[in-house]
């Protein structure tokens, strides 16, 4: 049994949840989102004791299939809460004449190469610079996830001076550098 598995998803007034064809959507305030769904995996929207409606993910009672059931139930979790509210990360750009602007759907950076390096945001993403931080927001995490991801790979924080990306919570470990020789 998964105890994720089990835990209900309380869904707000504005979301609404559909199935058909194997096929889950979820609509809310902020857009639309789909998954294709496993063939063990169920989705019943019911009601609690106290009249909140939420959302019971349900398998099969093969041992392969429950194995599935917390993830596809943390995946729903992230599509109501992207259609209510919308994922976001931040990075910081460290370093000497390092600079980043969005123009549109391009994010333009200078990162110490001898060309400009230019991004074009995936559809359905936001960026927004201020000052040396770059925010990455949308509905869908694993979207947002991965072009965070492929910024930050673009200049990865070196370990003596700190330059590069990093996401605002993460700490980077600094490595000494070279002494002078004793004598």
């Amino acid at each position: 049994m998964s105890r994720i598995g089990k835990k209900p998803i309380y869904l707000p007034d504005s979301v609404t949840v559909t199935v058909a064809d194997g096929v889950a959507t979820v609509k809310g305030p902020k857009g639309e989102l789909t998954r294709q769904m496993h063939e063990a995996v169920s989705v019943e929207t019911k009601q609690d004791d106290e009249g909140k409606t939420y959302l019971a993910v349900k398998v099969k009672d093969v041992a392969e299939d429950t194995a599935i059931w917390g993830t596809f139930r943390a995946h729903f979790a992230n599509m109501v809460h992207g259609v209510t509210e919308a994922w976001s990360k931040q990075l910081e750009l460290n370093g000497v004449g390092f600079r980043m602007n969005v123009a549109g759907k391009t994010l333009k950076m200078s990162l110490g190469f001898s060309h400009e390096v230019v991004y074009e945001l995936p559809e359905g993403i936001e960026a927004t610079v201020e000052g040396n931080v770059l925010t990455i927001a949308g509905i869908n995490k694993d979207v947002v996830g991965k072009v965070a991801a492929e910024i930050r790979a673009l200049k990865k924080p070196e370990p003596y001076k700190g330059k590069g990306f990093r996401y605002t919570d993460e700490q980077i470990i600094r490595k000494a550098g070279k002494t002078a020789k004793a004598d």
